[in-house]
């Protein structure tokens, strides 16, 4: 099982099913608060659903495409994060994260992010690093802000939102890029 200390309050591991009780009642409890920017929360309304996504998430690994984990906070779930999406033709990783409200402001997701921008360029010796969110979502964007992404551009319409679109902000960072840092 991978399990990847950031420090003494903060962990990933890998996510499985035997989370999945505790990501569902997670989600119930944050859910008007993902809901402003996460397109899944309709659709994840029964602890079937959370298996299911757990399941998908199992197999993306299984298949090398993926890698998604819980972020531990004092040894409770707190949200996931991980490479909802891993390009070996183009040696990128896509960073996707969500966390519960009440663990915002603790820097736990710069964190969170910063460890798996190194793993993906330093371990797994990817040649590039993305993460998206929405162009109104300050909160998100200020992760890859702050860890020296740079801004490549802007996705019109990139996303739909349950009954809009929103435009996406794209966030990279190259291997020599995070090497020079």
């Amino acid at each position: 099982m991978f399990i990847h200390k950031i420090n003494e309050n903060l962990s990933l591991k890998h996510i499985d099913l035997r989370d999945a009780e505790e990501i569902f009642a997670l989600t119930n409890k944050n859910r008007q608060h993902l809901r402003e920017w996460l397109p899944w929360l309709d659709a994840t309304t029964r602890l079937e659903d959370t298996e299911s996504f757990i399941k998908g998430c199992l197999k993306g690994y299984a298949e090398n495409r993926s890698m998604n984990t819980v972020i531990l906070w004092k040894g409770a779930i707190v949200g996931t994060a991980g490479f909802n999406q891993i390009n070996w033709a183009n040696q990128t990783a896509y960073i996707g994260y969500w966390l519960a409200e009440g663990y915002q402001g603790n820097g736990i997701m710069t964190k969170t992010a910063g460890a798996l921008t190194e793993y993906a360029l330093n371990e797994l010796k990817l040649n590039k690093v993305e993460i998206r969110a929405a162009v109104e979502n300050q909160k998100s964007r200020n992760i890859p802000e702050r860890l020296g992404f740079i801004q490549e551009g802007t996705i019109r319409r990139g996303e739909w939102l349950y009954d809009h679109y929103v435009d996406t902000v794209v966030y990279g960072m190259l291997r020599e890029e995070w090497q020079n840092k």
